[in-house]
């Protein structure tokens, strides 16, 4: 749960809840080793403590990776200050899942509570994965395996203008050591956008291979079917058992089976 992260608490405190965290999520893949792969969580708001983490839980307790927020904080995650992270998660082959939290936007919505999920998330989602792309986190690390959740939100609207952007304004070709499209394209996605025709869009802007069935169970805007969805979209065998599983387990760095 996105608000177990914790990073408003002191670092000392964040490092032990992340610990107790990292303990039963890695218990939970031993009971049911068949059923579940582990990410955990770090204390991002302290660096040196969430890279000591991270190195706990994927190498002594055996996790595939790490959930982080797309903002620690306030600041966005391609800032400069997280690189050092990134680093350790790709030297280590740590799978990363973004998911928003305490978003961007907030005052511009109104109506009830629940369009903090509906409206601000796919924002906040979007703008964290541009950030990674025009802070030059993926360009410094090729080898990082990323995924983000929603969708990945208002991204796949803005990169069209961003890679516009590059090909037309030398400032922001200056600034990017590659084109945006191709970065973009190095990123994992999953497809709870509720919409077959959006889904196919996702596949058309980032690709068949990098796209995850998702769910966003138990929460309250959870797809409660996932898998029919995919099934209805109308998709080759080899591309539906890409988006229901080979795609996943290459992100977390496993051979598909």
């Amino acid at each position: 749960m996105p608000e177990l992260l914790s990073y408003w608490m002191d670092p000392d405190d964040g490092a032990a809840m992340c610990r107790y965290l990292n303990d039963m999520i890695a218990k939970m893949v031993v009971e049911a080793p068949r059923s579940f792969f582990g990410l955990g969580a770090v204390p991002l708001q302290d660096i040196p403590l969430a890279i000591r983490e991270l190195d706990r839980l994927v190498h002594e307790l055996g996790l595939a990776g790490v959930e982080i927020a797309g903002n620690v904080n306030g600041k966005v995650i391609g800032h400069p200050d997280f690189l050092a992270f990134f680093e350790a998660a790709a030297g280590w082959g740590a799978s990363v899942f973004v998911h928003p939290l305490r978003p961007a936007g907030m005052d511009r919505l109104i109506g009830p509570a629940a369009l903090e999920q509906v409206l601000a998330f796919p924002g906040e989602t979007g703008l964290a994965a541009a950030s990674l792309i025009t802070g030059g986190t993926l360009a410094r690390l090729p080898g990082l395996r990323i995924a983000f959740s929603h969708g990945g939100g208002t991204l796949s609207a803005l990169l069209p203008r961003l890679q516009h952007a590059w090909n037309t304004l030398s400032p922001v070709r200056s600034s990017l050591e590659d084109e945006p499209d191709r970065m973009a394209r190095r990123l994992f996605f999953d497809d709870l956008v509720y919409d077959a025709p959006t889904i196919h869009r996702l596949m058309d802007v980032f690709g068949s291979t990098q796209i995850l069935i998702g769910s966003d169970y138990p929460f309250a805007i959870m797809d409660e079917e996932p898998v029919a969805r995919l099934e209805s979209l109308g998709l080759s065998g080899d591309t539906l058992a890409l988006l229901g599983s080979g795609n996943a387990l290459r992100w977390l760095g496993q051979e598909p089976a």
